[in-house]
């Protein structure tokens, strides 16, 4: 009998995060909210991360994102943050 590769009660985060989110040790999802603040008039605006429609800036109307397939894409020269509880 061999011995693992790898620790199955201690994986790595690189390893955690690879999985289906509800086949991790400690279920958790992949979405999260977001503090995106505007690069023309410094508003923050929150959006989701998976947001499927285009996010406009309350101030000037301008593009923070588009949507992806996925996760949503950034336009540059917009900052955020993420949201936690």
């Amino acid at each position: 009998m061999g011995i693992l590769e790898t620790d199955l009660l201690h994986p790595t985060q690189a390893q955690e995060m690879k999985k289906h989110k509800l086949k991790r040790l400690v279920q958790s999802p992949n979405s999260s909210f977001m503090d995106v603040k505007c690069h023309g008039c410094l508003t923050l605006t929150t959006i989701f991360s998976h947001a499927s429609t285009v996010v406009l800036c309350g101030g000037c109307q301008t593009v923070l994102c588009v949507p992806t397939g996925g996760k949503t894409k950034l336009q540059p020269g917009v900052n955020f943050r993420t949201k936690t509880g």
